[in-house]
Formats: structure tokens, sequence, C-alpha cells
């Protein structure tokens, strides 16, 4: 098992989070810095997660990648933007969750 690997797809799921979020600050870019910040963000988020993908399986770091960043942007997205979440929607979010962790433990790279 690599721990390398794995800990650079946390940064880059980080990464696209933090940037995702200064995307939704930007006001479509009408806040340059902010958009900016964000594409630098987006920028460090790639170059952290192409060297995971000499490790682990393409499909199963993107679909972690894509699902943990989803959930846990609808998270902030309720938090910090208000944005009004319905339980079903929290079941969802979950059932990524669940589905991220299960490929990482189903993973032996």
């Amino acid at each position: 098992m690599n721990l390398g690997a794995w800990g650079l797809l946390a940064a880059a799921i980080l990464l696209e989070v933090a940037a995702t979020s200064l995307l939704k600050m930007s006001s479509g870019f009408e806040k340059p810095l902010l958009g900016g910040l964000s594409i630098a963000l987006y920028s460090a988020c790639f170059w952290v997660f192409a060297p995971a993908l000499k490790v682990i399986p393409l499909g199963v770091a993107y679909a972690i990648w894509a699902g943990a960043g989803i959930a846990i942007v609808a998270v902030i997205s309720a938090v910090a933007f208000g944005q009004k979440l319905d339980p079903a929607h929290y079941f969802f979010i979950a059932m990524i969750g669940v589905g991220a962790v299960g490929l990482r433990l189903s993973t032996p790279a």
C-alpha cells in the first residue's frame, strides 16, 4: 500500500474543494482576485493529482476525487453559502461518502 499516493489524492481533493469554494465566492469572476486564486488552486490540484495516478487506478482515483469533492462542497455550500439541503440530499451525499470509502478500502494500491 502506498500512503504517498493516497495522501496526494487527499491533497488534490482539498485543493479542488477550496478552488470550487473560491470560484463561488468570485461571483462569476466579478472578483478577479478570488477567481484567479481559484484557477491557481485548480492548477495545484491537478499538479498533485497526476502523480497519484501512477499508483492508484484512474477510475478509482477519479471516482474518489470527484465523489469526495462533491460531498464536501455540498456540505460547505450548506454551511457557508446557505444552500438548503433536505434529508434526501444528506442521504445521497452520505451515499457518495460510503462509495468513496468503499473504493478506498477495496483498492490495494
